[in-house]
């Protein structure tokens, strides 16, 4: 499977932190200087906001300071949230990822930046209506035989309608942000900073290469043509899969600032949360099924995992949204994976992890730590398929994950300061990151090990599960696949 050294979530994790330390779309903030007052302003307010709240505490009773403190905490929860749906881009992004990756966030925090996800501030009907005619020609009105002018969703990059052709099929209509790419430039900008404060703490980081990838991955998001390819891509090699769904693409109907699919109905995560266990137990494995199956398979992987990018219906059935963050792999890299899964989940030998990981240049081959640091510290991302046993996913589990990448207090940094990340990690870590925070959500339960024997090419292991049944019957009769 994937892991991840801590240099390659910084840009995250340090924002996270931004977050912790400070506590309309129709004219999104371009410039770097623009974005930067904006937060610095949600600061100055927060700091305002949190003396006038210590007054107020002063002379409180017990009681009214809990309830001063939960308003307070709120309120501030909902501020830092309004700003980011506001400013759309990368900043955005990073408060989604933060809603559901950082058990250890205050919930109201938590809950706010969880509205990111699916619901952010839209831009108005009129403006997405003018990217349509600059793009396709077109008011939508015409463009369509019917057309919603209220999004459906919308999110850190564009938004979604409903519509309906000229020939009769449902689709959805992505439309982007007008000036989001300079937005997202301009937060791309400020991460040469964050990188150089973390790499004051990891020495041992390429700071230039995390950062290089990661643009380079971010910036390819703005062209709605790459996304186009990469949904296509997973959907022809999908298709007709028994749970596992990717909308078809109408090209004629997509440009880089358009994006027109078939659209799908389901269930959001949050209803997913309130279905019988085994329902999620379902949906878990057909994530889990769908993220290592197209490594393997495809050798590509979709980076964004997050609960809004996810269609359910019963029965473990699974609609996958957003190929914006693809990476795609080349052989050598698919080969690190799998000699890295050998080493540790079947030959259990930390020497020779630890050999691979120098020569990757993964690990300094002057590195002062034991066999045993790199065991504790790697070995928990190969934990639930080291051995042949059930294993639960739960947030303890995740946010172990997390204090692993980010606690500079704990035996993990010293692994880390010591560690580099490849190119080929920058994204893959969002698989420990996203995949591990979503599964344990889901309270996520099964023998991981097995139906990953499954997924292994080089195991071709028989299947253990209804869904893996269902999926070796397709994969029999498919001869692409």
């Amino acid at each position: 499977m994937g892991f991840i050294t801590v240099g390659a979530v910084t840009f995250c994790g340090a924002y996270v932190a931004l977050l912790r330390q400070r506590r309309s779309p129709d004219a999104l903030d371009a410039s770097r200087a623009q974005r930067t007052a904006r937060i610095a302003k949600l600061g100055a307010r927060r700091a305002r906001r949190t003396a006038f709240h210590k007054a107020r505490r002063t002379f409180a009773s017990t009681q009214r300071r809990i309830d001063l403190d939960a308003t307070h905490q709120m309120q501030s929860a909902q501020d830092v949230a309004a700003v980011l749906g506001e400013m759309k881009g990368a900043l955005m992004k990073l408060g989604q990822m933060a809603s559901y990756l950082d058990e250890t966030m205050p919930a109201p925090m938590r809950e706010a930046l969880a509205t990111l996800q699916q619901d952010a501030p839209p831009m108005s009907a009129a403006l997405a209506a003018s990217v349509i005619v600059s793009e396709l020609g077109e008011h939508p009105n015409e463009l369509f035989a019917e057309w919603d002018p209220v999004p459906m969703a919308s999110a850190s990059i564009g938004q979604v309608h409903k519509a309906i052709t000229q020939d009769g099929r449902a689709v959805a209509v992505k439309v982007q942000y007008p000036g989001v790419d300079a937005a997202i430039r301009a937060d791309l900008d400020n991460t040469d900073m964050l990188f150089r404060l973390i790499g004051l703490a990891f020495p041992g980081l390429d700071g230039k290469t995390v950062v290089t990838e990661l643009r380079a991955r971010i910036i390819e998001e703005l062209d709605y043509s790459i996304e186009a390819r990469n949904q296509t891509l997973f959907a022809e090699w999908y298709r007709d899969h028994p749970f596992i769904h990717v909308p078809s693409v109408i090209f004629e109907l997509s440009t880089p600032r358009v994006l027109t699919t078939d659209l799908v109905d389901g269930a959001r995560f949050d209803d997913l949360l309130t279905w019988p266990q085994q329902e999620q137990q379902l949906a878990a494995e057909t994530i889990f099924r769908f993220v290592f199956r197209s490594i393997y398979r495809i050798a590509a992987f979709n980076g964004d995992p997050h609960p809004g990018n996810y269609l359910f219906a019963k029965g473990g059935h699974v609609t996958f949204l957003d190929f914006g963050l693809v990476k795609h792999y080349d052989p050598p890299e698919v080969q690190l994976f799998s000699d890295l899964i050998h080493a540790m989940c079947f030959e259990h030998d930390i020497t020779k992890f630890r050999s691979l990981i120098e020569h990757a240049g993964i690990l300094q081959e002057t590195a002062t730590i034991s066999d045993e640091q790199v065991q504790d510290y790697f070995g928990h991302f190969y934990d639930f398929v080291r051995e042949n046993r059930v294993v639960t996913f739960n947030a303890e589990y995740a946010s172990d994950t997390v204090r692993k990448m980010f606690d500079l207090t704990s035996p993990s940094a010293a692994v880390a300061k010591q560690s580099n990340v490849p190119p080929a990690f920058v994204i893959t870590q969002r698989i420990n990151l996203g995949l591990h925070a979503i599964l344990a959500q889901l309270n996520a339960t099964a023998n991981w090990r097995c139906i990953a024997e499954e997924l292994w090419p080089w195991v071709g292991g028989t299947p253990t599960t209804d869904l893996g049944q269902l999926e070796a019957d397709w994969l029999a009769a498919n001869p692409r696949a």
